[in-house]
Formats: structure tokens, sequence, C-alpha cells
């Protein structure tokens, strides 16, 4: 999401690895063995389930659903499909009345809200699916995000190097920063629901096509809202390094937007090898994988691991006989 500026040289690499060692280019499906298993949480007082099941009778009982977040008409309203339903677990419908403070009103227009964003933004399956691979790909080429590795939590982390940059300003770019969170969801293991979400602002000449800037704030503050309303409770840790001066202005102006609970889980200037396991680091965090970013070879891979978890997640609604509300622990049985 940052942009503009074509360079005329190519400039020496600061991206290190380790020049007596095989490369390693393809991302990780499942959390180290030295982690311990994360669980998920439940309502933990009567008040919070009954309010739980009035949001989730709600869910049940009502048949269509907007298309479009802001004036879509009744009459284009249509039925949840499969993987709509699977989306709408207990653990989601949680974790939206956590996030409204378990106002039951608040929660279901939240998570109405969601479920006419998704759809309209193109990542609620079926028909609703528009945000795919082959649009987003392009983005990608010079690995300016990353679904690599997971977290001393066994929270997959979605990685993102602003100095890898090689678009202008556009759209897509927060087409594939969602397509890249998504994935990361799909990468959760069982009994975890939330990532680790670790932005490295140094510049990386070699891989960046256009000089890395900064976005507006309103480009931020647009892409804060969405993470913030749509995805509560999704964001266990944020980990910022390399941080330019002129970012940390940016962050200032947008920090007055940020909400309570998401400033608690950012962390500044710490090194990432702090809370990632070291067999799940690249070389260059100060990591044990010699790792480097070919596109050709870690793209097709990490797609196709998205796609293979997908599948065993909708196996497992089905096999539990469908419907809303079902735990994303079952669902992400095999995960």
């Amino acid at each position: 999401m940052f942009g503009f500026g074509k360079k005329s040289k190519v400039p020496e690499k600061e991206w290190i690895v380790d020049s007596d060692r095989p490369i390693s280019t393809k991302p990780f499906e499942v959390p180290s063995d030295s982690i311990q298993k994360p669980s998920l949480q439940d309502a933990e007082t009567e008040d919070q389930r009954t309010k739980y099941s009035t949001v989730l009778k709600h869910f049940q009982s009502t048949e269509k659903y907007p298309v479009l977040e802001k004036n879509c008409n009744t009459s284009d309203y249509v039925e949840l499909n499969d993987f709509e339903k699977a989306w709408l677990s207990k653990e989601c419908i949680l974790r939206y009345l956590r996030a409204c403070d378990w106002n039951v009103d608040e929660t279901i227009k939240r998570l109405t809200n969601s479920i006419a964003w998704r759809r309209e933004f193109g990542i609620a399956g079926g028909d609703f699916e528009k945000v795919t691979e082959d649009v987003v790909k392009e983005e990608n080429e010079t690995g300016k995000h990353l679904v690599y590795g997971f977290d001393t939590e066994g929270r997959p982390c979605l990685i993102l190097l602003s100095g890898r940059q090689n678009t202008k300003t556009s759209f897509r770019q927060i087409q594939h920063l969602i397509y890249m969170l998504e994935t990361s969801i799909d990468f959760m293991p069982q009994g975890q629901d939330k990532l680790a979400l670790c932005v490295d602002f140094k510049k990386y000449p070699e891989a960046s096509l256009v000089e890395p800037k900064v976005p507006a704030v309103s480009v931020g503050k647009q892409v804060l809202h969405i993470l913030q309303y749509h995805y509560p409770e999704r964001l266990g840790r944020a980990l910022f390094i390399n941080i330019p001066l002129i970012v940390w202005g940016f962050l200032k102006l947008c920090w007055p937007f940020v909400d309570s609970f998401t400033k608690q889980k950012c962390k500044f200037d710490e090194p990432f090898r702090e809370f990632i396991p070291p067999e799940q680091l690249a070389v260059n965090y100060g990591g044990d994988v010699n790792f480097e970013y070919v596109h050709d070879e870690y793209w097709p891979a990490m797609v196709e691991l998205r796609k293979k978890k997908r599948e065993v997640y909708i196996e497992n609604y089905h096999r539990l006989g469908g419907g809303i509300g079902l735990s994303e622990t079952d669902l992400r049985q095999g995960l």
C-alpha cells in the first residue's frame, strides 16, 4: 500500500540470506512443535451465554441478508451460502459480541453489515468470491506481503514489507491486503482464531519497483476501519520494526483512530525473534530459516495450501451437519 517514484538503477541487496546454505522459498503449513497448543475463548458467564444464544437464534431464524453494505433494497437480499454459514461460527459471534461490549443489538447490526461488506468486497464464497489469487497475484510479485510462519502462541504471521513495493496506490492493493488477511485466517490451526501482524518498514531496493511511500491518512483510516470493524478480535499481536521518521508521523496521525484494545497489542521496534520461534523465522530477522522470496515458488505453494485448508474446513462443516453456530474447534479439525 505504498507507491510511486520509478527508480533508475539496481542497488545492492538488503535482504539477508546465508549464501552457504540452500534457500527456502515456501510457506510453513503448521506451527512449530515447540509451541503449546492454543485454545479458543468461550463465553464466561451465564449472561454472556444468554446473549450469545439470542444472537445465534436471530441469525438462525433470518433467511436473507443484504448484498451491499449501504442502500441495499430488501428485494435484493439473498440467503447465506455454505461458506458464509461456516464463517458465522460460534466463535465468530462471540468475537463480535466482545467487540460490541456484549450489546446484542449492536452485535446483530455489525454482523449483518459484515455479511454485506464481505459480499460486496468479494470474499464471501460462492458467487460472492471475486477477490481471487489471479486478481491480486501481480501485487505480490516482489513478496511485499507474506503469510509465513507462526508466532510463539501458534498465530499465523502476516508479514507486510512496505520496502518491497511494486505497484502504485490503487484499490487492488487493498484487495491484496484483504486476500492475504483471509489467507492468514485460513492458516490458523485448531484452537487459534488470531493472527500476528508483523510490519517491516525497511527499504529493500532490490525488490522495490517503485519508491516506498507512506499512504494518505484517508487510506490508512479506510484500512483501519475494515480491520477493526469487520475483523474484530482477530489481531493477537502487532509488531512494527525499522520505522523511519516519516512513518512515525503517519502512525501518530492514525493512532487516535486505533481502538484501545488494539493499542495494547502493538509493539514497536522489538525484534521479531522475540515473538516467533527461530525454526519458523527468516535469517533476515535473526531466525534459522534461510528464506528468500521467489514468486514462482512461494505464491503457488501458498495458494495451494490455502485451497487445501479451505477444503478441509468446508468438509468438516458438512460432516458436522452444516448450519450457523458451529465451533471453530470442530471446523478446524485436521488443520
